[in-house]
């Protein structure tokens, strides 16, 4: 079992910048690889970013890749979401998730864990 906490929202101008964390807990949470995505009101939950396990390979979609930087602490068991040049249309609820990591990260199409999310607003 794996449980997962998001922190770090809030409201912020445009071109402005947030970061988010994602507290891990569990025995085995560090196996895992952990994924941010993000859902606005009335819109499909929108995949981010990625990072695996060592923390050694990552990924991003398009619509946040060189605005975005995900980065990860073991020793912690946290994962982060450095967030620059907001937009507005960056508002949105923001969820981290776990997949097991077994050399990709196709188990982040479908989740084992989330976080209970955290709301961010970007204002312009």
């Amino acid at each position: 079992q794996v449980q997962l906490e998001e922190s770090g929202g809030g409201l912020v101008q445009a071109v402005g910048s947030l970061r988010l964390s994602c507290a891990a807990s569990g025995r085995t949470a560090s196996t895992y690889a952990l994924g941010w995505f993000r859902q606005a009101p009335g819109k499909e939950r929108e995949f981010l970013s990625a990072i695996s396990r060592g923390g050694m390979a990552t990924v991003y979609a398009d619509s946040v890749k060189g605005r975005f930087t995900i980065a990860r602490d073991n020793a912690k068991n946290t994962a982060y979401l450095q967030m620059n040049s907001l937009k507005p249309e960056d508002t949105s609820i923001y969820y981290c998730a776990a997949a097991p990591f077994t050399g990709s990260f196709t188990g982040l199409s479908r989740p084992d864990y989330w976080g209970q999310g955290t709301q961010v607003t970007v204002s312009s």
